[in-house]
C-alpha cells in the first residue's frame, strides 16, 4: 500500500485512487478557507490600523489645541489661538479659499472647547468635533485626520 501513496504523490502516469482525490480536494478546499481568512484578516487588520491612527491623531490634535487654549482670557483669544494652532499643524502658512472653510466649519469645535472646559461637558466637545469630521468627508470626499499623515520623502541611497 505504502508504494502506490508514495507513487501518486511522485507524479507517476498511474491514476490517483479515489481516496486519494478526495484528500487532494479536501487539501484544496483547506488551502482556499485559509487564503481567504488570511485575506480577511489583513483587511480588517488594516480597518483596526487606521481607526488606531485616527484616534491617536484626533487625540493629539485636540490635546494641542487645548493646550493652546488654555491660558486665553476670552472666547476671541481662544477661538484665535485654536485656528493658529490648526493652520500651524498643518502647514497652512497662506490662507486661501478652502483652508477658510475648513476654519469656520472648525469653530464650533473651538468654541465647545473654551465653552465646555470646567464641568463634564465632553459630549458637547464631541458632537461638535463629531460634525465637524462628518462635514470634512462629505465636502472633501475624505477623512480629515488623512491630512495629519507623514509621508516620508524617498531618500537616495548613497554609496561611497
Amino acid at each position: 500500500m505504502a508504494p502506490e501513496l508514495c507513487g501518486s504523490f511522485r507524479g507517476d502516469d498511474a491514476m490517483p485512487t479515489p481516496f486519494l482525490l478526495e484528500l487532494k480536494t479536501a487539501a484544496e478546499s483547506a488551502k482556499a478557507v485559509e487564503t481567504s481568512f488570511r485575506q480577511e484578516a489583513a483587511r480588517q487588520i488594516a480597518v483596526l490600523e487606521q481607526d488606531r491612527a485616527f484616534a491617536f491623531r484626533r487625540l493629539h490634535f485636540m490635546q494641542m489645541i487645548a493646550d493652546v487654549m488654555a491660558p486665553a482670557e476670552s472666547e476671541e483669544i481662544a477661538v484665535a489661538s485654536a485656528f493658529a494652532a490648526l493652520r500651524t499643524r498643518l502647514g497652512w502658512d497662506a490662507d486661501s479659499e478652502t483652508h477658510s472653510e475648513v476654519i469656520s466649519h472648525f469653530a464650533p469645535v473651538a468654541l465647545a472647547m473654551f465653552r465646555h472646559t470646567s464641568g463634564n461637558h465632553s459630549a458637547n466637545i464631541r458632537a461638535a468635533l463629531a460634525d465637524f469630521e462628518q462635514w470634512y468627508c462629505e465636502a472633501r470626499g475624505s477623512v480629515f485626520w488623512t491630512l495629519f499623515e507623514q509621508q516620508m520623502p524617498d531618500t537616495p541611497v548613497v554609496d561611497f
